[in-house]
């Protein structure tokens, strides 16, 4: 049960943008409140990714989510530094055959924007089969330990005041005048109190919240996706690897686990579908009844082609969740923040980000058009 009847901003979904955010407003010196139907803070979309701190590389058709990525980096691993795992070389390569860019290309690419690259070494060369590649380099990128990283979070969160109430689930919103009026219900508790605004920030979950409260859906696609996390062979311990740009795949540190995690483009997802009208059950709802038949034998013997070694990564455990993106972005792959201010009712923002190290600009967009100044 919420503590008071009013607040300047409630957030909606405590992942780690809803989190952020939640900090960012109450570090202003206002009354935040944040509701997550979770036991946990980042337990869902925020804990089930790769943890990967991006620096650009991963998106060379795309030179501004590239450069956006690029900007943010040294921030996000100075701002969560007691997260961040850096003791790992991280090695992109780039096939002959079937990827979008050549290796000169993403070269130049990478040079274009300014984040670290140089040709890998004979020794590291040795790790892939050389007759597919077109190059392979090693740059700059790390990994966050989400355990450590949610830590953090919660310190922050108590640090400055936020309400969090957890087990909790925001049912519908609607215009109560010149503030939002949002219904929830928490541990089989029903209760209303009114926001000044509402963040709504729940990722796949945003239309079900705008289709029960009879707004406007967003046009989403979302996919039931599959991480494998495995204990890698000796040669990759230390090393983290991405193949790019098209027979993509990437075997890399998952450090709250002390395993790898194993994702490739074509097996990962499992299905997908469009969601423009959230009429349809809630994705969260589809991924829990979902025959989870796990694709690490086909994702195992594509991507040992490219990297032998990887025929004795061992799976260890498979974690499901979805992934949820514009469907503007599948042409170049690109990560926007989704932005949209007063959606349906005044007073509602809605907010959607594809990777945690870009934060910074879903709270750069919101104090642009901050109305409480």
């Amino acid at each position: 049960m919420l503590k008071n009847q009013h607040y300047d901003h409630l957030v909606v979904g405590g992942g780690f943008y809803g989190s952020i955010l939640a900090w960012e407003l109450a570090a202003r010196g206002r009354r935040v409140v944040l509701c997550e139907k979770e036991v946990d803070l980042m337990r869902r979309a925020s804990r089930v990714n790769q943890a990967r701190v991006h620096n650009g590389y991963h998106y060379p058709r795309s030179l501004l989510t590239a450069l956006r990525s690029h900007v943010n980096f040294p921030r996000f691993v100075d701002d969560f530094s007691s997260a961040i795992v850096s003791n790992f070389k991280k090695l992109y390569a780039v096939p002959r055959r079937f990827s979008n860019v050549s290796a000169r290309q993403f070269h130049q690419f990478v040079t274009h924007f300014g984040a670290p690259i140089q040709r890998a070494s004979r020794s590291d060369e040795a790790l892939f089969n050389m007759d597919l590649m077109d190059g392979v380099f090693e740059v700059t990128e790390y990994c966050f330990d989400i355990d450590l990283l949610r830590e953090l979070v919660w310190g922050r969160l108590e640090q400055v005041g936020v309400e969090v109430i957890l087990n909790t689930e925001v049912s519908r919103v609607s215009s109560g005048g010149d503030r939002v009026r949002v219904e929830y219900t928490s541990r089989g508790y029903e209760g209303t109190v009114t926001a000044g605004e509402v963040l709504h920030c729940t990722y796949s979950q945003l239309n079900v919240l705008l289709a029960d409260s009879g707004l406007p859906c967003i046009s989403l696609k979302h996919e039931l996706t599959e991480m494998v996390l495995v204990e890698p062979p000796e040669q990759l311990q230390q090393i983290g690897i991405t193949v790019m740009c098209g027979p993509f795949f990437s075997c890399m540190p998952y450090p709250a686990r002390g395993l790898h995690s194993l994702s490739h483009v074509r097996y990962t997802p499992h299905v997908s579908w469009q969601d423009t009208d959230g009429r349809g059950l809630s994705p969260h709802l589809i991924l829990q009844d979902f025959d989870k038949l796990s694709h690490f034998p086909y994702m195992i013997r594509d991507s040992a082609r490219y990297v032998p070694c990887l025929r004795d990564a061992i799976p260890k455990e498979s974690v499901w969740e979805v992934k949820t993106v514009l469907p503007q972005s599948e042409g170049d792959d690109s990560r926007p923040i989704l932005f949209r201010r007063n959606h349906g009712i005044q007073g509602l923002t809605c907010i959607m980000g594809g990777k945690l190290d870009n934060i910074y600009d879903a709270i750069l967009e919101h104090r642009d058009g901050e109305k409480f100044q």
